[in-house]
């Protein structure tokens, strides 16, 4: 794994998160809440400030959770909801270093199907469908990963051509598109609540 990604909009935090699996995987997490190249240069900052220029699951999964929490609430914040955070990406790596002796990677190295593998990123604390759908999408349209079926298990995020996602940013541009695609989906889940 070593491409340009431009979901940070920011060179060194995308260059970790294209060459760093768990660094995306990290970002992924991030992504509720928060603008989504706030969340996508989190994992950058948090290796910053441990020191390092990857980020490595067994070292998050045994950092202490009260330094590891601070650490993302330290100024400026890595999230909205640092304390929080913080405990989900100590979880995942906990995850990690358990079922896949911490290489992120191995999540979906080895996966024969789209199916199996959106299976296995659900499995992972703090993804659901949606989330692992979006991140399959970003596996396969920015990462070449890309078993038989992939596109129909990412559903309407594998969808070529479309603007739904992180999976489909490759600058600025298509960020505005992915943005405006969003804004649409919130005022008509909203007109439709009003509705009720």
């Amino acid at each position: 794994m070593d491409v340009t990604l431009h979901l940070a909009q920011d060179p060194e935090a995308d260059e970790l998160l294209g060459r760093s699996p768990l660094a995306a995987l990290i970002g992924m997490l991030l992504d509720q809440q928060i603008p989504m190249e706030w969340a996508f240069k989190g994992p950058a900052t948090i290796a910053r400030r441990m020191g390092a220029d990857d980020l490595d699951a067994h070292d998050i999964a045994a950092y202490d959770p009260e330094e590891f929490a601070a650490l993302l609430a330290a100024k400026p914040a890595v999230h909205r909801y640092p304390g929080s955070m913080a405990g989900r990406v100590q979880q995942l790596c906990r995850y990690l270093v358990e079922h896949y002796d911490g290489a992120a990677e191995a999540v979906w190295r080895d996966a024969a199907s789209g199916r199996e593998l959106v299976k296995r990123l659900q499995e992972l604390p703090g993804f659901g469908k949606q989330k692992a759908q979006i991140f399959l999408a970003l596996l396969g349209k920015r990462l070449g990963v890309r078993p038989e079926g992939w596109r129909e298990a990412a559903g309407p995020y594998g969808e070529d051509g479309s603007f739904r996602s992180v999976a489909d940013i490759t600058g600025p541009e298509s960020l505005a598109k992915v943005r405006a695609h969003k804004q649409e989906m919130k005022a008509a889940a909203k007109a439709a609540k009003a509705k009720q």
